[in-house]
């Protein structure tokens, strides 16, 4: 089992990354937009762990608190590992970077090390906004690709800290401590 740990947009964003999907899925490509799942959002994945465990919990409610928190997109930004992945990039500035670092050292205060994801660790992280998905190697790489997409907003909010479990599926909001 593998609870992640997640950040979502605010509507104007939610719905320009939709519009992004929706284009990728249109030409025939890869696109977020074929999983149908109602948990499906376009979201932000600081940490992924086994468990949230009652001190990863404690932790994370402080992450929360700090929301809403603006970021600014930077533009596309693909990935090859293990999968390939079409992105837009967020800046990584210093005030997501810290609620980043804050979200890392929760999962990992309370987690075996062998389970956590490297690609989430500090330094290694790049933040961004998954636009479409493939086992395929290389599926967007020599193509044109960004002139389909609308231009990403220029800032957006990250409002509500949520996790998902890989196993059921249930998605669960994260609240700040009262």
């Amino acid at each position: 089992m593998v609870r992640t740990v997640e950040l979502l947009l605010d509507e104007a964003a939610d719905l320009a990354v939709r519009e992004a999907w929706r284009r990728l899925a249109d030409a025939g490509l890869p696109s977020q937009a074929r999983h149908r799942s109602p948990t499906n959002s376009p979201h932000l994945t600081l940490a992924a762990c086994p468990e949230l465990t009652a001190p990863i919990r404690w932790e994370l409610a402080e992450v929360a608190a700090a929301l809403p928190l603006p970021v600014h997109f930077t533009g596309v930004v693909r990935f090859e590992r293990p999968t390939s992945v079409l992105a837009w990039a967020l800046d990584r500035d210093p005030a997501l970077a810290r609620l980043h670092r804050r979200a890392w050292e929760a999962v990992a205060s309370d987690s075996p090390p062998e389970t956590l994801n490297p690609f989430h660790e500090p330094g290694r992280w790049s933040p961004h906004i998954t636009l479409g998905r493939t086992r395929r190697p290389g599926a967007f790489s020599g193509r044109r690709v960004p002139e389909l997409l609308p231009a990403p907003p220029l800032s957006a909010r990250l409002t509500t800290l949520r996790s998902y479990d890989t196993e059921t599926g249930a998605l669960e909001v994260l609240d700040p401590r009262p």
